[in-house]
């Protein structure tokens, strides 16, 4: 069953085009079915039945899982069946008929534009890695890509003439988004006065952003950068690194930008996905009405 594990994981890579951080997911995902399956004696995967998937999720569910992380689960198991049905390693699937838990739709967390200032003025620009700093916060504010599409970018993603990226998203989607000018300012000087310094014996590697070591910025390394910044910013409220995508889109739509082109500049294949964001702002456009008006 590894086998078949290992080459639905390659699919997910050179088929697919999904991120490394989605592909181990389901990799992690499934090493959890695969161990439950071998305590039960089940080694081939024409011998998983619905029952063995049923008691594994409810064993997912009295272990305290969050609700989230069964569905993801879920979503794993059924991928990975129903590509084991389609390539002919399965006559019936026997993960078609699981349901999946409802999950709370949650508000996405949006910074006020005080908060997003005070959490981009913090780096100081004195050292190479302070201006690096500077330049993914100020970057990914500006145009609201997704922290892997941010880590991934190189050097000549980028069009310092035009101030725009280009940017590969999922299902390698390219997508051109343009920078305003204090984007454009932090990116130029740790480009003219930052990344050289960093770069250090490594001169061949195409990444954008670089850590210590003189290789590509991880996502775990800009995570601990983000909490740290929020920290010395006095930022109460928990931020995660897509926060600062969240509040791009709700800045936006919250200063009249059509819905459409803020779908197109988050790169989201279906609309009602931007739309969760336009209920946000109306939310906080009548929080500022009820705060400001004289007789509200």
């Amino acid at each position: 069953m590894k086998a078949q594990v290992q080459s639905f994981i390659q699919y997910l890579m050179n088929e697919r085009a999904l991120s490394s951080s989605t592909v181990e997911s389901y990799g992690r995902d499934l090493q959890g079915l695969l161990d439950y399956l071998e305590q039960h004696s089940v080694a081939n995967v024409a011998d998983v039945h619905r029952h063995h998937l049923s008691h594994y999720l409810l064993r997912l569910k009295e272990s305290g899982r969050k609700t989230s992380t069964v569905s993801r689960h879920i979503a794993s198991i059924r991928a990975f069946f129903h590509y084991l049905a389609v390539n002919g390693y399965i006559q019936l699937n026997p993960a078609i008929y699981i349901e999946s838990p409802k999950l709370e739709k949650k508000e996405p967390r949006v910074l006020s534009v005080e908060n997003a200032g005070l959490l981009l003025e913090t780096p100081q620009p004195v050292t190479a890695a302070g201006k690096r700093d500077k330049a993914m916060l100020e970057l990914l504010y500006a145009t609201g890509i997704r922290v892997s599409e941010l880590i991934s970018l190189n050097v000549d993603s980028v069009n310092s003439q035009l101030n725009i990226i280009r940017c590969v998203g999922s299902g390698m989607k390219e997508r051109i988004i343009p920078f305003g000018r204090m984007a454009a300012a932090a990116l130029n000087d740790y480009l003219q006065n930052g990344r050289s310094e960093l770069l250090r014996q490594a001169e061949d590697e195409p990444a954008l952003f670089l850590n210590q070591l003189g290789t590509r910025m991880t996502r775990q390394g800009f995570w601990k950068m983000v909490k740290k910044y929020a920290k010395e910013a006095g930022i109460a409220e928990e931020i995660t690194p897509h926060t600062l995508r969240h509040s791009f889109a709700a800045h936006l739509l919250e200063n009249g930008a059509d819905l459409r082109a803020v779908q197109e500049l988050l790169g989201h294949a279906d609309i009602s996905t931007t739309q969760r964001y336009t209920r946000l702002s109306k939310a906080r456009m009548k929080d500022v009405y009820t705060n400001a008006h004289p007789r509200a």
